[in-house]
């Protein structure tokens, strides 16, 4: 089968030499037990670097095995993927994406392969542990896929955006237009037969990770607001629930005047003040955030531009 490795880059110059190299050495072993066909490639796909990178990628380029983007700046992680699938669509017979800083096990690769011959037009690489984190990142990681499901979003437990997919699925991917992305929802939304392939993560060995505290939130909150409309029904709930409380209040402070008691305190006011005050802001917040996304969406602007390509005939904008 024709096979493109999808691997979106940013800032990577100091892991991206050594990658490439794993990268080929596990190609060609594929290419010799005939589990890929000679026409696979690797798409490395720069999203906006300002370091060496996508000097590395030209310089790798000169072996016909590999393929680059350079988009024309920094898009995003869920762009850069997008960006590598997209260019390529109907002309390989599977994608997979994986990060370019091997901690996703190459390993796995052979197993997707195998699964797809068995049927499967999607294959989850699933991490098996997450010894290789810190305890507040995967603590977190937890929280975050618990919350997803518990908001109904259709994602895959300890699932990054390691997978396998059959051209089908990127051709049913062309059909999802939305701005705010966030991949590992969208693909159990289309459908087809998929299982998982487990896999341990290793550690990074050289760079730092790209995904600050700061990322990870705001990639967290696109992921649950752009898939479901659980919040904002958990104000609903919640302005019910404090109705209900303030007529409570009322009910209690005008028994207590029948009976010749006077309510006191300006404190418990203004704590009821602050504190109601504080829940309508955070109401606001959240409604604020999904007008936001659909102002994005409306403008239909595009979601990443491609300014460079090497071995790619077919790259375009999006």
């Amino acid at each position: 089968m024709d096979l493109l490795l999808v691997v979106p880059c940013y800032f990577e110059e100091e892991i991206l030499p050594h990658s490439i190299q794993e990268f080929e050495s596990y190609f060609l072993k594929l290419k010799s037990r005939g589990l890929i066909s000679e026409n696979s490639q690797i798409c490395l796909v720069d999203d906006g670097s300002k370091d060496k990178t996508w000097e590395i990628i030209e310089k790798a380029s000169a072996n016909s095995l590999f393929c680059g983007l350079k988009l024309s700046r920094n898009c995003g992680h869920q762009n850069a993927v997008l960006a590598g699938l997209l260019s390529n669509v109907n002309q390989y017979d599977c994608f997979i994406t994986i990060d370019a800083d091997l901690q996703d096990d190459l390993n796995a690769i052979e197993n997707m392969l195998l699964k797809r011959k068995e049927g499967f037009e999607v294959v989850y690489g699933v991490r098996n542990n997450r010894e290789t984190d810190s305890f507040f990142k995967r603590h977190s990681a937890q929280l975050f896929y618990k919350l997803l499901n518990s908001f109904g979003v259709d994602a895959v437990y300890n699932h990054a955006d390691y997978r396998l997919m059959d051209n089908k699925i990127i051709q049913a991917l062309e059909g999802y237009k939305e701005t705010n992305l966030f991949i590992r929802g969208i693909i159990p939304t289309i459908g087809y037969k998929s299982t998982i392939v487990e896999y341990k993560r290793a550690e990074r060995l050289a760079g730092e990770t790209k995904y600050t505290l700061k990322k990870m939130l705001s990639f967290a909150w696109d992921g649950i607001t752009s898939f479901s409309h659980y919040p904002l029904k958990l104000i609903m709930n919640l302005g019910i629930v404090l109705f209900i409380l303030s007529l409570s209040i009322g009910g209690w402070s005008f028994y207590q005047y029948l009976n010749g008691n006077i309510v006191p305190g300006w404190t418990s006011t203004f704590l009821t003040i602050m504190g109601f005050g504080g829940i309508q802001m955070i109401s606001i917040g959240v409604l604020g955030e999904y007008i936001g996304k659909i102002y994005l969406e409306v403008k239909n602007r595009p979601r990443f531009i491609v300014e460079k390509t090497i071995n790619n005939l077919n790259a375009s904008n999006e």
